[in-house]
């Protein structure tokens, strides 16, 4: 097959680009092959297909005050549109993958490649077809009024708290609401089942949303059976990821030390305040470093206070063989098994954390080969290849 992959950014920013970038590895492996639509940037990963993309655009909060542009992008780009339609009929794809696409991109693709009756997928990285702001988040907090009513981002300034921003972000859903989107998509993956019925929630029909949890390559099934008796957080530091929760227990418990891997807006603020020998920042760190840090730890808490999809920071803590301690929110608790692949506890709950911190690290009866082995029959990059085939293939029948 020939497979048109689509994405906002090519390097590995974020977990929708791992993904994208592992999918097309994965689609190559298996003998397809692969174009990648995305916007210029200057990390991207070189690709042959890059004289396609369109121009970058910045929706920080100092660019976003070129009005004019940063409007026109998510609701028409006429660039977008030529650029997107050359590769069609350069590519010839069987299929269209699309993953985050709006703002920088925009539906327009779906829609250009849904005229040339191109079968559209379309895989969920977040809640961005239901929310404006992308992430069921008001003030660091859930916030589910956009499913009903999308003034509401305007009314709250939910996107950067800013009136234009939001005002963007509403615009971008009137351009492109639910049943355009559903006529231009023969399929929506979502990674989580919580996903999948928030969508259903907001008027999606449930035919059109398959759930398919995310993968991971299979070398990293590697279980480290040899736990050193650290903890570990892995993820961005920001306020919805619930580290000020985390911070709160952890200070209170010298006994066992916590390492932070990842970066963020509140890394400097926290790192200053929780300036404790049991407490250690690492910043961002490449999968070698990771591989070993986590592998090694005791056990991976995800303190999330916002809708947590398919977090790959705990899809990657099981295939080594270390157990979670997550939030029991979003679609953390359809990965976590309390007593077999970890625990769960209530989010912003400092002091039930700091309780089940204890226990997680005072227990001994974790079987770290057995959450590894049953993480590959879920999250094996093998099992999602043929799980994705099979939806591809009822409208495509060339291998």
């Amino acid at each position: 097959m020939n497979i048109l992959l689509a994405n906002k950014f090519f390097y590995p920013r974020g977990g929708d680009c791992i993904h994208t970038i592992g999918l097309k590895k994965l689609l190559e492996e298996n003998g397809h092959k692969v174009a990648i639509f995305s916007m210029q940037h200057p990390e991207n990963i070189t690709n042959e297909y890059e004289g396609y993309w369109p121009s970058n655009i910045d929706y920080g909060a100092q660019a976003i005050k070129n009005t004019k542009k940063a409007i026109c992008r998510p609701i028409y780009s006429g660039e977008v549109k030529r650029k997107w339609n050359a590769l069609l009929d350069n590519f010839k794809p069987d299929v269209v993958h699309l993953h985050n696409i709006h703002t920088q991109l925009s539906p327009i693709i779906a829609k250009e490649a849904y005229n040339k009756k191109i079968p559209v997928f379309w895989t969920l990285h977040d809640y961005k077809l239901i929310c404006p702001s992308y992430s069921l988040l008001r003030n660091g907090e859930p916030c589910e009024k956009c499913l009903a009513d999308k003034t509401n981002v305007i009314k709250y300034r939910c996107i950067k708290n800013s009136l234009t921003g939001s005002l963007i972000g509403y615009l971008e859903a009137m351009r492109w609401p639910r049943k355009k989107l559903e006529e231009y998509t023969t399929c929506f993956i979502a990674p989580s089942q919580f996903l999948r019925g928030k969508m259903i929630e907001a008027g999606f029909s449930p035919e059109k949303i398959k759930q398919l949890y995310n993968f991971t390559g299979q070398d990293k099934f590697r279980p480290n059976l040899h736990k050193k008796g650290y903890y570990v957080y892995l993820g961005r530091i920001s306020r919805e990821k619930g580290l000020g929760t985390l911070l709160k227990a952890a200070s209170g418990l010298p006994g066992f030390n916590l390492k932070i891997i990842g970066d963020g807006p509140l890394r400097g603020k926290l790192e200053q305040k929780y300036d404790c020998k049991h407490i250690e920042f690492l910043g961002y760190q490449p999968w070698e470093t990771i591989k070993t840090i986590l592998g090694e730890a005791s056990f991976m808490v995800l303190p999330s206070e916002g809708y947590e999809n398919n977090p790959l920071s705990i899809i990657e803590s099981f295939a080594l063989g270390t157990p979670v301690l997550g939030s029991a929110i979003g679609g953390i608790p359809e990965l976590v098994s309390p007593g077999e692949n970890g625990m769960l506890f209530e989010p912003l709950d400092q002091f039930g954390l700091a309780v089940k911190i204890s226990e997680m690290m005072k227990s001994r009866d974790w079987d770290y080969a057995q959450i590894s082995k049953k993480a590959k029959g879920i999250f094996d990059s093998n099992k999602y290849y043929q799980s994705l085939l099979r939806l591809y293939q009822p409208l495509n029948h060339t291998d």
